[in-house]
C-alpha cells in the first residue's frame, strides 16, 4: 500500500510548513488528487488516519478533491476527459492521446491554529 508513504511525504509538508509559518495545530488538510495519480482514496483516508496519530495534524480531517484526467487527442486536436491511462478519445475513439493532467497529488489548502 504506496498511500501509507504518501501519506508520510504529505505529513513532512505538513509540519515544513509548521515550522515555517508558526501554526501549532491543524484543523482541515485538502488534498488535490488526479484521477491518474494512481491512488486509491480509501486507502488514503485509512493511511492519513494511521500517520496522523501523535502530530500536529492528530485532530485534523482529511477532505479529497477529486481531479479528473485530462487528455489532448492528436486526431481531434481537443482536450478531452478521461477516466484511466489508456481511454479513447470520447469524441474519435482514437488511442492516440497525450496525458495533460490528472496526474497531481498536492496539498491545496490548510485550515490551521
Amino acid at each position: 500500500m504506496h498511500e501509507l508513504s504518501l501519506c508520510e511525504g504529505v505529513l513532512q509538508v505538513l509540519e515544513d510548513t509548521a515550522r515555517n509559518q508558526g501554526f501549532k495545530r491543524i484543523n482541515i488538510v485538502w488534498l488535490e488528487i488526479g484521477a491518474l495519480a494512481g491512488v486509491e482514496l480509501e486507502a488514503m483516508r485509512f493511511s492519513f488516519e494511521v500517520i496522523k496519530k501523535g502530530t500536529l495534524a492528530d485532530s485534523a480531517r482529511l477532505e479529497i478533491i477529486r481531479l479528473p484526467g485530462q487528455a489532448w487527442c492528436l486526431p481531434c486536436a481537443k482536450s478531452v476527459e478521461i477516466e484511466q491511462r489508456f481511454d479513447a478519445c470520447p469524441h474519435c475513439g482514437s488511442y492516440q492521446l497525450q496525458v495533460t493532467g490528472g496526474e497531481e497529488l498536492r496539498v491545496k489548502e490548510l485550515e490551521v491554529e
